[in-house]
């Protein structure tokens, strides 16, 4: 592409392309991608890490939610060349089928999801509320998750997963 052209395309038509090195839940992964694709389809269609959902695309319902670099990201508002050379964990980091994070087991004992396509926003926002504050009251856990939707469940029963798992946390800690 040369210097004065402003149309993002090379000169084969086609958008400029690159690979990207991330380190996935543990695992040091690449993948080839354009300059405009988000980090969410990355995850999903390169990587094939499915837990990480494709919801609203303008980072209103956090069912893309993952941590970059230790801070939750909304995945669909990064273009994935923006995260070339970082940490990422997903949802499917946080725990496996046969041995589940204590947080996603409290949401599993308290009925916290339905479908499960929240889930990315809700446990994420829950491991950042719980790393600051141990005993959040049912305030602090909706303030906490109020960038995520949930068309399933009325939220109670996430709240109350929530509260669980920070009990649980606390229970751990001062053992």
């Amino acid at each position: 592409m040369s210097m004065s052209d402003t149309s993002g395309v090379t000169e084969s038509g086609q958008p400029p392309r690159r690979t990207i090195t991330l380190t996935v839940n543990g695992e040091r992964r690449t993948a080839e991608c354009e300059d405009r694709q988000l980090l969410v389809e990355v995850i999903r269609e390169q990587l094939h890490l499915k837990a990480t959902h494709v919801g609203c695309l303008n980072g209103d319902c956090g069912a893309c939610t993952l941590e970059l670099d230790g801070q939750i990201v909304k995945s669909c508002l990064l273009l994935a060349a923006s995260a070339d050379g970082a940490e990422v964990r997903t949802v499917d980091g946080l725990g496996t089928p046969q041995e589940l994070s204590p947080l996603q087991e409290s949401f599993w004992d308290n009925d916290g999801f339905q479908c499960g396509f929240c889930l990315p926003g809700h446990l994420f926002a829950a491991r950042d509320l719980i790393a600051v504050n141990a005993d959040p009251t049912d305030e602090e856990i909706r303030h906490a998750i109020a960038g995520n939707l949930c068309r399933c469940t009325g939220y109670q029963r996430i709240v109350t997963s929530i509260r669980e798992a920070a009990a649980r946390a606390r229970t751990v800690a001062e053992a």
